[in-house]
């Protein structure tokens, strides 16, 4: 059976796979959208690494090549525990990425091979420990904070929807829990994937497919109750990545095409590891707000030493959050902004 902690983690993946749908990646799903680099293992999609092939649940490739790189893939792992997310499972994602980037296997003959740069981001619903911080930030592993209150509308809705499923595996007869039919599920009704939907008599006895249908619906429909909320991910000059949480994405798309470029206000509400920080547009505050974490580890550095606080706030901002770039897929094409922050605005407050 699956535990709690499992199911919240399943239900994570594909709830950010709808949160960040118009974030710049498709979904990859099956053998066939890349025969040379993705394995089909029964009905687990694999990797292939230089010394083994790799399990992944949530793979997006980007549409954009950067400069001076080839082709971005991106591992998405979530973790939904009741702790923030230890060493071990940083230290994991770590050996994927870097045994899949090392994957020099050529093709018959002189056929030219595509290569790719894969990366890992992993979201935790409860942050990190220090030590899976720090190896992370050694080790360019992007680890993502969703314990902020801008998402406890989603965790609140996971864990309830993984404990009635948790709940219906023993009355139904449940010995492995049917991951694949439940991704396959979310993905057809959330528009995350084209998946195949799987058998239900191969995939899950017809009780438990009962009993778990009516709750995969309901989470669906609390997520479409949120649909003016999106995920967007920012990419400062920093070693980490911000998950940009907008409550109101019609209000951030609204002055952001017509604005693609504008400078725009930072703030920190809180303190220590509880803090969140605010990002308004200067011109025009009330335009649109999203909110965001930075690293625990940061926000320990910013307040370890009495009377610096202030001081080492301006500092992040200056150094690390001075230009951050979003990147959105829409019907027209990629569209890129560029949120600046000039340090001048704090000064002259």
């Amino acid at each position: 059976m699956a535990t709690r902690a499992m199911l919240r983690g399943y239900l994570l993946e594909e709830a950010l796979a709808w949160l960040l749908r118009e974030s710049g990646y498709r979904l990859l799903v099956r053998e066939d959208q890349d025969p040379y680099e993705l394995v089909a293992d029964g009905i687990t999609l694999r990797v292939k690494g230089r010394g083994a092939v790799h399990q992944v649940d949530v793979l997006g490739e980007f549409p954009f090549t950067p400069a001076f790189s080839l082709p971005v893939r991106l591992f998405l792992e979530a973790k939904f525990y009741r702790t923030p997310c230890r060493l071990d499972v940083v230290r994991n994602a770590h050996g994927v990425v870097h045994d899949v980037n090392e994957n020099f296997v050529t093709l018959p003959g002189r056929r030219p091979r595509r290569r790719f740069k894969y990366s890992y981001a992993l979201f935790s619903a409860n942050g990190f420990t220090e030590e899976a911080q720090e190896y992370a930030l050694a080790h360019q592993i992007s680890l993502v904070d969703l314990s902020g209150q801008s998402f406890e509308w989603l965790r609140t809705s996971i864990a309830d929807a993984a404990s009635d499923l948790y709940d219906e595996q023993i009355p139904s007869g449940v010995r492995r829990f049917p991951v694949t039919w439940m991704r396959g599920e979310l993905r057809l009704a959330l528009g995350t994937g084209e998946v195949t939907p799987v058998s239900a008599s191969t995939a899950v006895g017809e009780q438990f497919r009962a009993a778990a249908g009516p709750i995969l619906d309901g989470f669906v429909a609390m997520l479409n109750e949120h649909s003016e909320r999106e995920l967007l991910l920012g990419f400062p000059a920093a070693p980490f990545i911000l998950p940009l949480a907008a409550a109101d994405r019609d209000r951030f798309l609204a002055y952001a095409d017509t604005h693609p470029d504008h400078p725009v206000r930072i703030r920190r509400v809180g303190h220590a590891e509880a803090a969140e920080w605010m990002l308004t547009p200067r011109e025009a505050q009330n335009a649109y707000r999203l909110t965001f974490k930075l690293p625990d580890h940061v926000e320990t550095w910013i307040g370890d030493i009495a009377g610096k606080e202030r001081q080492r706030i301006q500092m992040v901002k200056e150094q690390f959050l001075a230009a951050i770039t979003v990147y959105r897929v829409t019907e027209h094409g990629l569209r890129s902004y560029l949120l600046r922050y000039e340090p001048s605005d704090l000064l002259n407050r």
